[in-house]
């Protein structure tokens, strides 16, 4: 009696097995890409060391001379050092800001506790919402608003509320259409303060029309008629600043002006400042267009030609088999 021996299966074509895995994978990476890995590197730096300069011509107040010199050179330098350590702590982007603001013969001193001012801040945000934290040693610890050092990631065509730590409070600031800098656009934003009471110091009377008097608290009064930034929209990045302070003194109760402390019609970010931060935003927001644009379209692309050319061998491999079993 003859026995009939059954044949193997027909087997699928390796090649086409693994285009197929491929493909699948790919398709499966696309989304993840956009949806799962470009929120999460959409993250405010905490290694950062940067140092902006603004410059323009404006007066300030000689305390050698006791007057106030005009059409004077004024450099505004902010240096921004992350605090690694306690950002690694904390989760947060913690950031130590300095910034002087130098006369002619102050700035070639290169000390900051030589300058004309010197304050120093340390800014502590939440790495996705740009909010402030209270937490990490804040400074001062009424720091609010949703824009300062950056805006936040995926800047809107709206207002937002601005910090200006010499008011020591937030600054509404309207969206004023785009703007390009250095070839480069971004969305643009202005704003102004009208004088405020922003503190007090005590001074020789006789500098506040009060001769009779030996030390009087002077009211320093703030203004400033323009505030403006160009910003990246993806990033945040801030890629040009005017400003137009205007610091005063007055009398005790007093509804003018006696001694300008600084004054400027335009401050604004150097060449080299503004070019420095164009490039850095173009790189930042090439990455985050790679992962939410570029890279999930060509990884769907790809993938469904991988699945495509996958699932066509397998099943040409089997029919072939078949064949020819």
């Amino acid at each position: 009696m003859r026995r009939t021996v059954p044949s193997s299966p027909p087997r699928p074509s390796p090649t086409g097995l693994v285009l197929l895995g491929l493909g699948v994978f790919l398709l499966v990476l696309a989304p993840l890409l956009a949806w799962y890995v470009e929120p999460r590197a959409k993250r405010t730096p905490v290694d950062i060391d940067s140092t902006s300069v603004l410059t323009g011509s404006g007066s300030y107040f000689d305390q050698n001379a006791l007057r106030t010199r005009h059409g004077q050179k004024l450099t505004v330098t902010r240096r921004v050092l992350g605090d690694v350590a306690a950002s690694e702590r904390s989760g947060k982007a913690v950031w130590n800001v300095s910034q002087t603001i130098d006369n002619p013969r102050t700035v070639k001193l290169d000390d900051p506790r030589k300058s004309f001012q010197w304050t120093t801040e340390r800014w502590v945000t939440d790495r996705a919402t740009n909010l402030p934290v209270r937490c990490c040693g804040l400074k001062p610890d009424n720091i609010g608003g949703e824009a300062y050092l950056k805006f936040p990631f995926d800047v809107e065509e709206r207002g937002y509320t601005w910090w200006d730590g010499t008011l020591g409070a937030t600054v509404p600031l309207r969206y004023a259409g785009r703007a390009r800098v250095d070839g480069y656009e971004g969305l643009r934003f202005t704003g102004r303060v009208p004088p405020t009471r922003a503190g007090s110091r005590q001074v020789p009377g006789v500098l506040v029309d009060r001769p009779d008097s030996g030390q009087v608290h002077a009211e320093e009064w703030y203004a400033n008629t323009r505030l403006e930034f160009v910003v990246d929209q993806r990033t945040g990045r801030i890629l040009h600043t005017v400003t137009a302070p205007r610091v005063t003194l007055r009398a005790p109760g007093s509804e003018k002006d006696a001694v300008t402390l600084l004054r400027s019609r335009k401050l604004e970010f150097t060449p080299a400042t503004r070019s420095e931060a164009v490039e850095l935003a173009a790189d930042d927001s090439g990455r985050l267009e790679m992962l939410r644009v570029t890279a999930p379209r060509g990884a769907s692309l790809a993938g469904g030609v991988a699945a495509l050319a996958g699932a066509l061998l397998t099943v040409r491999g089997r029919r072939v088999r078949v064949r020819d079993a």
